[in-house]
C-alpha cells in the first residue's frame, strides 16, 4: 500500500474526473471562491480563499500544501465537457492512525446532481484500496443538511452531534462528525 502523499491522484468515474488543479483552472476556481453561498457552511480559513490570486492559490495547493503533507485538493470536472464542478480535499492526515479527513465544495450550478456523492465515493475507494488509509473522517456544520444527506447516503456514520468547533467565524459552530 502506498502512502497517500506519494502522488496526487488522478481518478475517474463514469461522468467525472478528479485531478490536480492547473493554473489554467484559475478562473473556474475564482468563480467558486467568490461565491459566498458555496462557503456558507464551510470554514473561513480554507486554503483556496487565502489568496487573492487564484493562480497563486493553485501553486500553493499543488506545492507547499501537498509537500508539507497538510492536504491534497483535487478539482472535480465533468468528464464529457471538462466543466469545473468544484473541489474535493483530503486534510488532517494522521500517519500513526492511518486516518484522513475528507471535504467537498461544489459550484452552485451542480448542487443536487449527485456529484458530491460520486466524487467522494471514488476518492474513498481509492484511499481504502490503494493507500495505507484505514479511517476516513468528515465534519459538517450541524445545519448543513445537504452534506449530511450525502455522507449518510454513501455509508458514513455520524459519530458525534453538536460538537463546538472553531471554523473561523465570530462564534464556534456546531458540527457533526462522521466516519467511514
Amino acid at each position: 500500500m502506498k502512502n497517500i502523499f506519494d502522488q496526487i491522484p488522478y481518478l475517474e468515474t463514469e461522468r467525472l474526473v478528479l485531478r490536480k488543479l492547473e493554473e489554467s483552472d484559475s478562473e473556474d476556481l475564482r468563480g467558486l471562491v467568490e461565491n459566498d453561498n458555496v462557503y456558507k457552511y464551510l470554514p473561513t480559513f480554507l486554503i483556496e480563499r487565502q489568496y487573492e490570486d487564484t493562480k497563486e492559490a493553485i501553486r500553493n495547493i499543488n506545492g507547499k500544501y501537498f509537500e508539507d503533507r497538510e492536504g491534497i485538493i483535487l478539482g472535480i470536472f465533468d468528464k464529457r465537457t471538462s466543466q469545473f464542478g468544484g473541489l474535493i480535499e483530503l486534510y488532517g492526515y494522521k500517519q500513526k492512525l492511518h486516518s484522513i479527513h475528507i471535504g467537498c465544495r461544489l459550484v452552485e450550478e451542480v448542487w443536487k446532481n449527485g456529484i458530491a456523492a460520486e466524487a467522494t465515493v471514488v476518492l474513498v475507494d481509492y484511499l481504502l484500496e490503494e493507500t495505507d488509509i484505514e479511517i476516513i473522517a468528515a465534519s459538517t456544520m450541524a445545519n448543513n443538511k445537504g452534506s449530511a444527506k450525502v455522507l449518510e447516503g454513501i455509508g458514513f456514520i455520524k459519530t458525534a452531534e453538536g460538537v463546538e468547533e472553531d471554523w473561523g467565524f465570530d462564534e464556534p459552530v456546531l458540527e457533526y462528525k462522521w466516519f467511514r
